[in-house]
């Protein structure tokens, strides 16, 4: 069982920046693929981007491409996404997820959730 914990998120103006945080407990971090998905209000989660297990490989939505990067520090048990050139479409609760595997970027593929985080981008 891995717990995943969500920091970082608030508000930001359009333009800016924000760096999440994901902290895992429970086990070994490194085996695990993981990745960031968001869910506007009304809208159906979306994926982000995920990272895999050695930091080597990592895939974004088209949506956040050139703006957002995935990265994680195994030594830390932590993953991160990093949020540049933020748009008011980037609002949403934005969660960290886990798998045992190989990266894939479909929700139901994801083992391990967290909370969430709310990102807020005024215009």
């Amino acid at each position: 069982q891995v717990q995943l914990e969500e920091s970082g998120g608030g508000l930001a103006q359009t333009g800016g920046s924000l760096r999440l945080s994901c902290a895992a407990s429970g086990r070994t971090f490194t085996p695990y693929t993981m990745a960031w998905f968001r869910q506007a209000p009304g809208k159906e989660r979306e994926f982000v981007a995920a990272i895999s297990r050695a930091g080597s490989v990592t895939y974004y939505g088209d949506s956040v491409k050139g703006r957002f990067t995935i990265s994680r520090d195994n030594a830390q048990n932590t993953a991160y996404l990093q949020m540049n050139s933020l748009k008011p479409e980037d609002t949403a609760v934005y969660y960290c997820a886990a798998r045992g595997g190989n990266t894939r970027m479909t929700m139901a593929e994801y083992e391990y959730w967290g909370q969430g985080t709310q990102v807020t981008v005024s215009s």
